[in-house]
């Protein structure tokens, strides 16, 4: 299983756009980027891709980290960030099978698969395949779990990336707080890589106007506001999972320039042999 992370950012990624705070300015300065949110999973044993995500940056990472196309895609939430590169799949690819959740969100009265089947219906090459959570199915020759997680007020899950012959395991949080359900940590456990969301420091909730929460035994907040992990959640939660090795990702341009491109913290077109 080859991984390559092709958007390591939050919904407006680093360099933000018109700003020239420390850490966008660093991050030119050394030519690092944070694309939204994307892995690209290859299966080299069968020669298949999967996309988890479909970043509005997907023609740009296509072309900058030279994958290969997917022959699947999962759409873990309805957020633009994850969904709206979707649509870059017009006139590139001939058919396309889309995996998303068939549960339907209280929000929306649509499940992630409902709504991108309504969202994309002008895409032939488009076809959603609704599967249920916590039900592993197969795709591009790997199995696949889609796990719930807690990023209100939107569903949203999680993945677990596992290649049924070699046994290797790649764990996707996906965009949640640190309020993890019990199933869905057991399912996302021991992974040989985890890829976990981090959006900002901890000492950041402080700016937040509900501030942290899920504190540690040490007060520290492993959840920025409700709806994502500040970094001392997710390595926390990566301690809990007794992962391999893991990288943060999902990062905003808040983080502190002197801390922005520390250890894990991944940027973009980090590629990973599992």
């Amino acid at each position: 299983m080859r991984v390559t992370l092709l958007g390591t950012g939050d919904t407006t990624g680093t360099p933000t756009v018109g700003c020239d705070c420390e850490t966008c300015e660093l991050a030119r300065a050394r030519e690092l980027e944070r694309t939204r949110f994307s892995v690209h999973v290859e299966n080299e044993r069968t020669g298949e891709s999967l996309l988890v995500d479909a970043s509005p940056d997907f023609r740009y990472q296509f072309l900058r980290d030279e994958v290969p196309l997917p022959d699947a895609a999962i759409i873990t939430h309805v957020h633009f960030d994850h969904l709206d590169g979707l649509g870059n799949v017009f006139r590139l690819l001939r058919d396309l099978d889309v995996f998303a959740a068939d549960e339907t969100d209280p929000q929306t009265g649509q499940s992630v698969a409902e709504t991108v089947e309504a969202d994309y219906h002008y895409l032939d090459a488009v076809t959603v395949r609704p599967q249920t959570p916590l039900e592993p199915f197969s795709t591009c020759g790997l199995e696949v779990t889609l796990v719930p997680v807690v990023h209100p007020p939107l569903v949203c899950y999680g993945l677990v990336i596992e290649d049924p012959e070699t046994g290797v395991k790649l764990s996707i949080t996906g965009d949640t707080s640190y309020a993890i359900p019990e199933t869905s940590r057991a399912a996302l456990a021991n992974p040989d890589l985890l890829l976990a969301e981090a959006i900002v420091p901890a000492h950041l909730c402080e700016h937040h106007p509900i501030g942290g929460r899920d504190a540690g035994p040490d007060g520290v907040p492993r959840t920025f506001g409700t709806k994502h992990m500040t970094r001392e959640g997710a390595l926390a939660l990566a301690a809990e999972l007794e992962a391999d090795r893991t990288r943060l990702v999902h990062m905003a341009h808040f983080y502190p320039a002197s801390e922005a491109f520390e250890e894990p913290l991944a940027v973009d077109g980090e590629v990973y042999e599992l």
